[in-house]
């Protein structure tokens, strides 16, 4: 896989792309010839993702995805079975494909068949019986159903002579350190870690034996670290325009994720956004252009012309509309006024049947109303004479006051006319004086206010920082309000959906209307625009505005009076620096920016993913992480035992290759350590091919012949029991 790195002059920046997977081609069998009738060990490394496997004296294995699938040709019609990379070579097989494993246990069976079946193929056996000893890998602490099977399948179906299990990464580490001269016994001592798909080990050797009842397993590897970059990516890009696969998040892994010595230091550096900047990866993924527009300019700018004027008619008709408005709530303003002026003419009986008729249960409900209805004027009067503050002459009106029994059509469209124009103005006239009348009072309430600063300062400040917290509470609170309507499971969000529910059970229109296409008679109620204000979450509601309007002035007190407020601690500032952090995070672009929505921005993923193998809770797995396993099995040896683990910490496993794996442990053994002990961690020299290299040199030693089960043992003992050896498990061994 080839990565390739854009930049741009001015700011640097590692764009990288998608591998192109190659077509896999049909390997060769090898001959069988050299090795027939010679009973030359098989070696099989049975991983979880790739199935390594040749005869022992070959100087490499051979390597294959360990995955299979049954898929049905649609043009021949014929069941087709693919294992490896043939699975690639057909778009619907990878829907269908599974591997011999679950998890970290081996249990598909019928998987299993069909990749040792693959095995004896490539390597040419083609006898009646594989009549060749074979050394497998299982897993440390594997269970007995697993390997009953398994030798099941290798002594009844393919009648091996005898059968051996280790442990892998007790033979990689035999492997690295292997014993001059080869046909001597393993002496050297060391603590393997053993980073797999789906588990990770920590097996200490002594004297060259695996210390298997001080073994520990926990259940994270590179499979798990995978899902975890994939919901991660999946959290941060919801909206995402290209599918992300496993296998992207899995080369993510390979390719750009790395260990941290210090993870909650590097969390404080990367708090800069700069920073963040630095340290980011942008992955390219596959997009499409939209098609060019082909109209001529003269097309677009009429186009752009009729969208003007559009927009222009839709003003004026919501001038309109918003001006008889305004009459109609003064009609009625000044009708309740009325009626509120006859509760003292009325008896008691009387008064409250009227009350009834006009659709008010008693005198708070109608006070509550003219108290609506003042605000509602109060705020639409303002709004008119910010956006008309020029003193303009009363216009005249002649036909306001003509009947209309002397005027014509066209009379009483233009008396109509004149009497909204002359409404409007009136309500602009009032609008201007509750205006004046408003800067008057505020003049006086900051009369009164400098009065209070200059009598008691402290108090003042206290008074005003107390209002500042106060403002900014309220919106972070709207904030969070915001935030957990994107959860659907949260309160706000149920909520949200129980009053859409509820508007789309509207009653006040029948089904029967309803179907025929009756009026709908949303908005006629003001409760319904509350409701609407609501549920609609992007709308900038009128109390946000206010309490930012509140919150400037109240900034703006402090930073002239209080030499305590800085700049600094402003809403604007504090904004700034969030977005400034988020930009960083999660980059923005245009929406008609088709390559840059279909880029990842891969930054603090790139630590956090790695930090699970010491911290797998951070994932919600619920398992102690790398660093408290190792604490545990030191603690179990003797002080001068564990010294000769630690002056040869072996890491095995294809994830043992992460940049800063090395340091990040050596920061995790060495506080648990004594000062003086010394502390030495080494990689094997092939992290993924070492484990097989090893099982193929001891296949080749006499003590071989001495550890496998042979099918006339596995007859009387069964499949769960095999000989208790240096480089395999204990459970149901036998000595």
């Amino acid at each position: 896989m080839t990565l390739t790195t854009e930049s741009t002059p001015d700011v640097p920046i590692s764009i990288f792309t998608l591998p192109i997977l190659s077509q896999p081609s049909v390997p060769p069998i090898l001959p069988y010839s050299p090795h027939r009738n010679a009973h030359t060990p098989l070696a099989i490394d049975n991983g979880s993702s790739s199935l390594r496997f040749g005869f022992a004296t070959s100087p490499t294995p051979q390597v294959v995805p360990n995955i299979v699938s049954k898929y049905k040709e649609r043009r021949a019609g014929k069941q087709l079975l693919l294992f490896g990379d043939a699975i690639d070579t057909e778009g619907g097989a990878r829907s269908q494909a599974k591997t011999p494993w679950e998890g970290d246990v081996l249990l598909n069976f019928d998987a299993l068949e069909h990749a040792l079946d693959y095995v004896f193929i490539r390597l040419g056996i083609n006898s009646p019986t594989v009549d060749h000893p074979v050394i497998m890998t299982e897993r440390l602490a594997s269970p007995l159903h697993s390997r009953a099977l398994t030798s099941e399948l290798m002594f009844e179906l393919y009648s091996v002579p005898s059968l051996t299990y280790a442990v892998d990464a007790i033979l990689s580490f035999y492997h690295n350190n292997r014993p001059t001269p080869p046909s001597s016994p393993l002496t050297t001592s060391g603590l393997a870690i053993s980073f797999n798909t789906s588990s990770t080990s920590v097996i200490p050797i002594l004297n060259g034996k695996g210390i298997m009842s001080q073994a520990k397993r926990i259940p994270w590897g590179s499979q798990q670290a995978s899902e975890y970059l994939l919901k991660l990516i999946q959290l941060k890009y919801p909206t995402f325009s290209t599918r992300v696969t496993p296998a992207h998040t899995n080369w993510m892994l390979h390719s750009f994720c790395e260990m941290s010595p210090d993870y909650s230091a590097l969390l404080r550096r990367l708090r800069e956004p700069q920073q963040l900047h630095g340290i980011e990866r942008i992955i390219q993924f596959p997009y499409v252009l939209p098609a060019a527009d082909e109209r001529t300019e003269e097309e677009i700018a009429r186009a752009a012309e009729k969208r003007r004027e559009q927009g222009k008619k839709l003003q004026e008709m919501a001038a309109k509309a918003r001006l008889e408005k305004l009459v109609q709530k003064e009609s009625d303003l000044q009708y309740l006024t009325n009626l509120k002026d006859r509760r003292g003419e009325e008896s008691r009986r009387e008064w409250q049947s009227l009350l009834q008729s006009e659709g008010f249960s008693d005198d708070a409900a109608l006070d509550q109303a003219i108290k609506k209805l003042e605000a509602d004027l109060k705020k639409t009067r303002k709004k008119a004479a910010n956006d008309g503050d020029d003193v303009m002459e009363e216009p005249s009106f002649p036909l306001v006051d003509t009947p209309d029994d002397q005027l014509d059509e066209e009379g009483l469209k233009e008396k109509k006319k004149q009497k909204l124009l002359k409404a409007g103005f009136e309500a602009r006239a009032r609008a201007r004086r509750e205006k004046e009348k408003a800067l008057e009072e505020r003049a006086a309430e900051e009369r009164k206010e400098d009065e209070e600063r200059a009598a008691d300062p402290l108090a003042w400040v206290a008074r005003v920082r107390a209002e500042h917290v106060s403002v900014m509470e309220r919106i972070k609170g709207r904030n969070r309000r915001k935030a957990a309507l994107g959860d659907r499971k949260s309160a706000a969000a149920q909520a949200r959906m129980k009053n859409i529910a509820t508007l789309a059970a509207d009653e006040r229109v029948s089904k029967k209307r309803r179907k025929g296409g009756g009026e709908d008679m949303f908005g006629a109620d003001d409760e319904d625009w509350a409701i609407y204000r609501k549920i609609n979450t992007a709308a900038v509601s009128s109390d946000e505005e206010e309490d930012l309007t509140q919150l400037q002035a109240v900034e703006q007190k402090l930073l002239t009076h209080d030499p305590n407020f800085g700049v600094e601690q402003t809403h604007a500032a504090l904004s700034s620096q969030r977005s400034a952090f988020m930009s960083a995070f999660r980059p923005q672009y245009l929406d008609g920016d088709v390559q840059g929505r279909a880029r990842i921005h891969l930054s603090l993923e790139r630590w956090r993913v790695c930090e699970t193998w010491f911290a797998p809770s951070m994932a919600g797995v619920d398992s102690a992480g790398l660093g408290e396993v190792l604490q545990n099995v030191l603690a179990s040896f003797s002080l001068a035992d564990r010294e000769r683990l630690v002056q040869n910490v072996f890491l095995t496993g294809t994830p043992a290759q992460m940049p800063g794996l090395s340091d990040r442990l050596h920061t995790t053994l060495r506080p648990i350590l004594p000062p003086e002990m010394p502390l030495r961690i080494v990689r094997a020299a092939d992290t993924s091919l070492d484990a097989w290299r090893g099982m193929a040199e001891f296949a080749q030693t006499e003590e071989f012949a001495r550890v496998g089960v042979t099918k006339a043992e596995y007859e009387e003992w069964g499949g769960e029991r095999v000989r208790r050896w240096w480089g395999g498990n204990w459970n149901a061994s036998v000595a």
